[in-house]
């Protein structure tokens, strides 16, 4: 079964309208909510003082109507009693100004006091509806680190200090990763280390980057203590939190999350202001994938409509809710959840679209809504298969901070820009993707990308270099492969550590000035960057033919092994991606199949194929899939049409061994 519902908040209506909701949901084909997730100051209304009957109520009511529960620990945000009496857990900015409780989030991660009230309120949780009906799963927490994710505060310093001890054998060592040696910040004790707070210029980008380890790794610590607190009295079932893989969100390394939640959950939220926000939103939903081990994973929360939290936030488009959903599901969601059921009357989210909006059920977005329970219903044999894919991209979360550093070549070289933009290229030749963190053995796939992964060490480019020696093929774009896991700069020649794999040393960075660009010999055009490249060996397939670099090596290809690594010294712009895309599939022998508006992804099991076909475009278009359609019940042949807009699942037994490419 693929789960249907979203967030329910029956904290915030009276409990005549809980009869309701439920005949509602049961109308919409809702399966599982999440039920909890801002519910501190409800359920410990004062310290020690709890209230579990409206709650059991609602648990009661939604086990009668056979609706999973997704339940919170509620620790998302404290109540107002405990910021008040213990102000000390309220976190602190990076310029030394305390944030106040009054919207979400206001806690501190390494505040005992935030921890010992936390796992008080989750031991009654636990203990109390162990065995609950309803429940199927718990809800660490809500989107660790969304408004926290780094606190300056004196507690989280201590905390810090604590973290670098545990991670340096000495303090040495810390001088050493850190670059101490300039400008006069040696350190001769650990209790001298500090948070990067604000400085009188640049802080030191090593300090820096080992904060930001520290802080995704003490919110783990949170969600940890809590799961191992559930896995403990309510042993069975599993604990998952929702991440933020969407928008370029880059806080926590959650590669080093998704080993510790039993499931992987995500939220995800368009960019309305993106035409290719479907584009971003495959990324997403596949990264997703990539955390989840390639197994399915849950959609936790999107929108039927309208956010809230965006400048201009536009309404979606006729028929735009369900081709999302089905997105997430092609890609591996084994839920489609929202934010929220029920749209609220007051509070900053007020505007957010929801399930059952303000309208009530003569709405559109009702009717939308009704309309996808029952297709996601029609989609309970899709449950458990997985998409597969002979591409893989290297996703580095360690890159994207060390990219958002200053004092770089350029402040334009953004991680999730270059990222998006290679994926972008693939999307368009409806080739499907796997995400892989640095050093992950690649065996199987037939080309391999490193976009601007800024940071690796020897043993993260050995797999790299045994791949591409027996026959695989490579890409590494610019600015890759610079600085070591300490953000120091490895010397040999740029990138030192891919330098005989690419075949070719950079000599000098050029980045181009803001809303500057340069052409290739092929008439492809480039923005943000350049570089001086001298061949080692490789062969030179494009050359800048403009710019202070004319006639200087672009794009390179070298033969190791029985494989090729090929080398990108340019940020590609209009349809340039794209075309390398189209080059490097033909040379790793993928087929390539440009999507004209048409997005298919097919997920297996088995000797099952499911090929979802989602039409972004506004006239129909080949189907281009052959079997039946799961939401019709109709036969396909590969030369009937998709409607615009409009979206199909079609199922087909194959004998194949591989899957798609």
């Amino acid at each position: 079964m693929i789960a249907f519902g979203g967030d329910y908040y029956p904290e915030q209506w009276p409990r005549d309208t809980w009869l309701e909701d439920v005949r509602l949901m049961a109308e919409a084909g809702v399966t599982m909510v999440t039920v909890g997730v801002f519910s501190w100051g409800l359920l410990e209304p004062a310290p020690d003082t709890f209230e579990f009957g409206w709650l059991d109520e609602v648990l009661d009511l939604l086990a009668q109507h056979e609706i999973a529960v997704d339940l919170a620990t509620g620790t998302a945000s404290p109540p107002a009693w405990l910021t008040y009496q213990h102000p000390e857990i309220l976190p602190v900015d990076r310029d030394g100004r305390r944030l106040w409780a009054g919207s979400r989030q206001a806690w501190c991660p390494s505040s005992p006091v935030y921890r010992e009230r936390a796992a008080l309120l989750v031991r009654q949780l636990a203990t109390r509806y162990a065995g609950h009906p309803a429940l199927a799963m718990w809800h660490a927490g809500n989107e660790y680190g969304c408004h926290n994710a780094h606190c300056y505060c004196d507690t989280s310093a201590a905390d810090f200090r604590r973290w670098l001890r545990a991670t340096y054998d000495s303090i040495d060592a810390v001088n050493e990763a850190w670059s101490t040696r300039f400008w006069s910040q040696h350190l001769t004790d650990f209790e001298q280390a500090l948070p990067p707070r604000l400085t009188p210029t640049f802080n030191n980008p090593s300090q820096v980057l080992d904060f930001k380890r520290f802080s995704s790794d003490a919110l783990l610590s949170c969600f940890i203590a809590e799961r191992d607190l559930l896995h403990a009295l309510a042993p069975g079932v599993p604990v998952t939190t929702n991440f933020l893989v969407m928008l370029g969100f880059d806080k926590l390394d959650y590669w080093k999350w998704a080993r510790e939640v039993d499931i992987v959950s995500n939220d995800h939220y368009i960019d309305a202001a993106d035409p290719d926000a479907h584009i971003e939103l495959a990324k997403s939903a596949d990264l997703t994938r990539g955390l989840a081990g390639n197994k399915p994973w849950i959609l936790m929360e999107h929108s039927t409509g309208a956010v809230n939290w965006q400048p201009r936030n536009r309404a979606k488009r006729p028929g735009e809710m369900l081709r999302n959903s089905v997105q997430h599901v092609a890609r591996g969601a084994d839920g489609v959840l929202f934010f929220q059921w029920r749209a609220s009357r007051g509070g900053a989210e007020k505007f957010h679209s929801a399930m059952l909006p303000h309208g009530g059920t003569n709405s559109r977005i009702w009717r939308s809504t009704i309309e996808l329970g029952r297709h996601v219903a029609r989609l309970a044999s899709v449950a458990g298969s997985t998409p597969r894919s002979q591409v893989a991209i290297m996703f580095d979360f360690e890159s994207s901070w060390l990219l958002a550093n200053e004092a770089l070549p350029s402040t334009d070289v953004k991680h999730s820009r270059i990222v998006q933009d290679v994926y972008a290229g693939l999307w368009h030749g409806g080739v499907t993707v796997d995400f892989v963190p640095p050093g992950a053995d690649l065996t199987g796939y037939a080309l391999a990308i490193l976009p601007c992964q800024h940071a690796l060490s020897p043993a993260e480019v050995a797999p790299l270099q045994e791949y591409v020696e027996s026959g695989g093929v490579a890409l590494v774009t610019y600015f890759s492969g610079i600085v070591d896991r300490s953000d120091q700069v490895v010397l040999g020649g740029y990138p030192a550590l891919l330098r005989s794999l690419l075949g070719l040393v950079v000599e000098e960075f050029d980045p181009l000035l803001e809303g500057a660009g340069v052409e290739l010999d092929d008439g492809s055009t480039a923005d943000t960057w350049s570089e001086r490249i001298l061949t080692e060996g490789a062969d030179v397939v494009r050359r800048f033919s403009s710019g202070p670099l004319a006639g200087e090596p672009a794009i390179t290809r070298n033969r190791v092994g029985s494989g090729e690594a090929w080398y990108v010294g340019t940020h590609l712009a209009g349809e340039g991606w794209r075309h390398l895309a189209a080059a490097m599939c033909t040379a790793s022998g993928l087929h390539w199949a440009p999507v004209e508006g048409v997005e298919r992804v097919t997920r297996y099991q088995g000797r099952d194929a499911f090929t979802f076909v989602i039409n972004h475009h506004d006239s129909p278009r080949p189907i281009g899939a052959a079997g039946h359609d799961l939401l019709t019940g109709a036969a396909v042949d590969m030369d009937d049409v998709i409607a615009a807009g409009a979206v199909a699942v079609v199922h087909s037994a194959f004998a194949r061994a591989q899957g798609d490419d």
